[in-house]
Order: structure tokens, then C-alpha cells, then sequence
């Protein structure tokens, strides 16, 4: 061993306890962001579906890519109630259906009308409390409601059929998002269908869509170009089908099949 050289060693595996240990940091603070935000939606309008967000600043409304993002929101391809989602999982009743990154779907995005059975994963203690309430107005048959983040879940393997994550990943860092992406892939079954979204940082209505996130408390942290994410995905999933990505929208639907 020359001189030095197990100094060197030493110091390289404290500075990656280091990284480490900032990039645990950061991850906890964007979900506790995260988890306020949503919990402060629901206390200002209680079992109301979030707001349009009518009362934006200049700075956005004023930007001449702003009326592309109002007729992409229009267009209905943007949110959990996007149809192809439903037909491309096809929640047949003896499905099990997992939605990571919940948020109020079950109320008012008409996950409530599918036959499978619904599942729900949501960092904002207020979501899961409401979305329990709900569940017990309506009697509702449905499986467990679990408030914690997306990447750590307490499902078991292979648990369910179909999944999806729609409008989550925006928020977060490449390495947040491969934490998903990973678990995921743990609790979708072999062969299961899983649909996604993520932001088209490329396009002009997704980078109003990350002004208007920011602006209301959530800024959407993704990082990670189309041709990069997909090159995560398919180490787990075979991409059978996917929209957007020519297209000047906010979202990159990606319609999966789970490999194991």
C-alpha cells in the first residue's frame, strides 16, 4: 500500500456518508413540502375538489405559452380522470389497484365508479383522513388507505394487478424518482400494467405547469429528460405504450408492463 492511499479511501467513504446523508435531507424536506401543500389545500376547501387556480400572478397568465397550458388542462389528458388510463388497465373487478400519490382521485376523478379494488398511497395525512370519511359516507368496498410516501410503502410483494402514479414524479429528483420507480416495481404483480406520468420539461406548457406548481407551494423538482427516464423505466418495466412526448403538452403518459 503506497503512502496516503488508505487516507485517501477513508476520506472518499466519509464524503459519500455525507452525499448520502444530504440527499436524505433533501428527499424529507420536499415530502414534508409536499405533504403541507396538500394538507393546506384541503383545509381551504374542504371536500371540494382543488381549485383551477383562477387567481394566478401576471407573471404567468401574462407569458405567451400560458393559453397552450389552458387548452392542454381542457383537454382532459392531464389528470388521474384521463381515459385511456382507465382503458389501458382495464379495472376489471378481480383486480387488486394500487394509486400511488393518491391525492382526492377517488372522489372526484371516478375511481370510486371502477370494480377493482382500490388501494391508496398519499403523503398528506389530511388527504388519507377525508378520503377515510369518504370511504365511510359512501360505504365504499375498498382495500387500505396508507399515509406515507410513495418510494417506502408496507405492501407486500407483488401485491396488486394494476397501479397507477399520476401527477407525483414531477416533484421530485432523479434519485426519488428511481426510489418509485423501484417500488413499484416491487408491489405491481409479474405482467401487471402500471401507468405513469412525468413533466415534459421540454415543452412550453410543462414548463408553465412548473411555474404554476412552485407558485402554489410545490415546485416540481424533476430533472431527468424523456430519453434518461426511460432508460430507468426499462430496467423494469417494458414501455407497451406512450403519449406526449412529441406533442407541445404539461405530461408524458407512459402505459408499462411490470418484468419480473
Amino acid at each position: 500500500m503506497k503512502p496516503g492511499e488508505n487516507l485517501v479511501t477513508v476520506t472518499e467513504i466519509i464524503y459519500k456518508i455525507f452525499q448520502k446523508k444530504e440527499l436524505l435531507n433533501t428527499m424529507k424536506n420536499q415530502l414534508d413540502l409536499i405533504a403541507k401543500s396538500y394538507d393546506r389545500s384541503i383545509r381551504e376547501h374542504g371536500k371540494h375538489d382543488f381549485p383551477n387556480y383562477d387567481n394566478l400572478p401576471d407573471y404567468i397568465t401574462n407569458n405567451p405559452d400560458y393559453p397552450k397550458y389552458i387548452a392542454a388542462v381542457e383537454s382532459g389528458k392531464g389528470g388521474s380522470e384521463y381515459i385511456e388510463i382507465k382503458e389501458y388497465l382495464k379495472p376489471d373487478a378481480d383486480k387488486k389497484f394500487i394509486d400511488l400519490g393518491c391525492a382526492l382521485n377517488l372522489m372526484f376523478k371516478g375511481y370510486d365508479t371502477w370494480p377493482s379494488l382500490y388501494h391508496g398511497v398519499d403523503i398528506s395525512p389530511e388527504t388519507i383522513q377525508l378520503l377515510y370519511k369518504y370511504v365511510e359516507n359512501k360505504k365504499l368496498p375498498i382495500g387500505e388507505l396508507f399515509c406515507g410516501s410513495i418510494h417506502e410503502t408496507l405492501f407486500e410483494d407483488s401485491s396488486f394487478d394494476i397501479g397507477a402514479c399520476i401527477g407525483v414524479l414531477e416533484h421530485f429528483e432523479k434519485e426519488f424518482v428511481q426510489k418509485a420507480i423501484v417500488e413499484a416495481h416491487r408491489i405491481i404483480k409479474p405482467s401487471g400494467k402500471f401507468v405513469l406520468d412525468i413533466p415534459n420539461i421540454n415543452s412550453s406548457v410543462g414548463r408553465i405547469m412548473m411555474q404554476i406548481e412552485e407558485y402554489i407551494g410545490r415546485p416540481d423538482m424533476f430533472n431527468i429528460l424523456p430519453y434518461e427516464f426511460e432508460n430507468i423505466l426499462q430496467q423494469y418495466f417494458q414501455i407497451e405504450k406512450k403519449d406526449g412526448i412529441y406533442d407541445d403538452v404539461g405530461m408524458i403518459h407512459y402505459f408499462l408492463r411490470c418484468k419480473k
